[in-house]
């Protein structure tokens, strides 16, 4: 049986016609009460329920090329999967999309869908586009708990060992994708905890460590092996990997937070946005005193920032206790990189906007305790490289912000611990680690993805890397 939804209320059906899709709305994603919300760390947005799923998967055309396969940097099938979504199959739903995806339910929570897949869907064209990402949220939340209703096959095994440094999406991805074409892939994690940014970085309320604990354990009954605490560069060299394995894939991320170089910066209360959202997310400072690790909570928290980092960072800061929490960026909200949806999550929670502002410097007391933050005001110019307006100083527009606490979240970059120790490995100028078009680096089989290479990007960029990185290494040993 099949649900389409006419004149307010959802009826049966053994068929529906193209036109009955067509007449079905976009169906919202049932979430938190904002100020309910606002004050503790559980999930916002809770997820599709079967009979919603099946009706938002009637919305999709099933178009014979699909484009919104190629908004899709893993390539998901999206048409099939939701196809049997409608038709109330989820065994084959997470069959297919775990076939194509080695994380779902974690890019079904962060994926930026709207600028990607959803992005190329024919029903956006005259209104709201299929909700895909939703769709891909409930099916791979429903192979979690449905874990022996599923069928996968894995080829056997080759003999072939590759290293991956970094348990982050990338990492992760690969690692996957490695193991299901029959190689023994060991990955190599820094810190206690697999998963990277996506433990240390994303927060509680937008994805739970429960999540990504529950990936990283389907990937381990693959036949992954994890190996945490082990910091590639000192416990053990790339020199050291590249003798013991027949490949290595360097995903180890863009975790060196960057400053904004003003006077100040070093005042007691200033946070990198990397310090502050790994003591709360993966040292549970937010469970302080339970806890070993204290974070300070701020009466009045200024975060400088657009893109998502910033959102969780001011939206953690006032969970924590601010009374106000702020971000300042320097161009508008048209230009924000953060997504939409994080956005008007923020605002329903109170935080406070103040856009076309640049940081001077940050003010403090005679004990170096932050007590605000000195700012300018801007406009926009022509655009920049980026193809987005510069913004322009407005000269005798300064102001200050009052707050106790700044929180940093301008982009991070490359941390040099593992490029240090082999100079013969090929930078650019930022430091990250340069990759020819198969993904390989300058030294023969070693290959590398993610923001390693681009800078920091998304998760969702990373996992696309660490699968071409995949199928280039199968490629590469097995031509010996």
């Amino acid at each position: 049986m099949l649900f389409f939804r006419r004149e307010g209320t959802i009826t049966l059906s053994n068929k529906i016609t193209a036109k009955e899709r067509l007449q079905i709305n976009r169906q919202r994603m049932p979430e938190q009460d904002a100020t309910a919300r606002a004050a503790n760390f559980q999930e916002v947005n809770l997820g599709f329920g079967e009979q919603l799923a099946m009706l938002e998967a009637q919305r999709c055309l099933q178009c014979r090329e699909a484009k919104c396969i190629a908004g899709c940097p893993v390539m998901v099938d999206i048409p099939r999967f939701i196809n049997y979504v409608a038709e109330g199959n989820f065994a084959a739903a997470a069959e297919n999309l775990l076939r194509d995806n080695a994380l779902p339910a974690v890019t079904g929570r962060v994926c930026p869908q709207e600028t990607q897949c959803e992005a190329r869907c024919v029903r956006g064209q005259k209104g709201a586009p299929v909700a895909i990402g939703y769709l891909e949220r409930f099916v791979a939340d429903w192979a979690r708990h449905n874990e022996g209703s599923i069928v996968t096959t894995h080829a056997p095994r080759m003999g072939r060992k590759i290293a991956i440094v970094g348990s982050g999406p990338a990492g992760l991805t690969a690692a996957g994708e490695l193991v299901r074409v029959g190689h023994s892939v060991t990955i190599y994690e820094a810190l206690h905890k697999p998963g990277g940014v996506l433990v240390y970085g994303i927060p509680e309320f937008r994805l739970p460590k429960k999540i990504v604990h529950d990936e990283v354990q389907r990937l381990k009954k693959t036949g992954v092996k994890i190996e945490c605490n082990v910091i590639i560069g000192r416990t053990y060299t790339l020199q050291d990997l590249r003798q013991r394995f027949d490949a290595v894939f360097i995903a180890n991320g863009a975790g060196l937070p960057v400053f904004m170089n003003v006077p100040g910066e070093n005042l007691k209360g200033v946070y990198s946005a990397n310090e502050y959202l790994t003591r709360v997310n993966l040292m549970e400072a937010y469970d302080f005193p339970k806890t070993d690790t204290p974070v300070l909570a701020g009466r009045r928290v200024a975060t400088i920032g657009g893109g998502n980092v910033a959102m969780d960072a001011a939206r953690t800061a006032k969970r924590v206790g601010a009374e106000q929490s702020s971000i300042g960026y320097r161009r508008t909200r048209a230009e924000m990189p953060a997504r939409a949806e994080e956005i008007h999550h923020a605002e329903q929670e109170g935080i406070a906007f103040e856009f076309l502002v640049a940081p001077l410097e940050v003010l403090g007391n005679a004990q170096r305790w932050v007590t605000g933050l000195k700012c300018r005001r801007m406009r926009l110019g022509e655009p920049d490289e980026s193809g987005r307006r510069s913004p322009v100083p407005i000269p005798g527009s300064e102001f200050v912000i009052e707050c106790d606490l700044v929180i940093v979240a301008i982009g991070s970059r490359a941390n040099p611990l593992l490029t240090a120790t082999c100079p013969e490995l090929k930078l650019n100028k930022w430091g990250n680690i340069e990759v020819d078009a198969s993904g390989m680096t300058s030294l023969p089989g070693v290959f590398a993805g993610g923001d390693i290479v681009r800078g920091a990007a998304t998760v969702i960029l990373a996992m696309g890397d660490g699968k071409r990185a995949a199928r280039t290494i199968d490629v590469y040993l097995k031509r010996g």
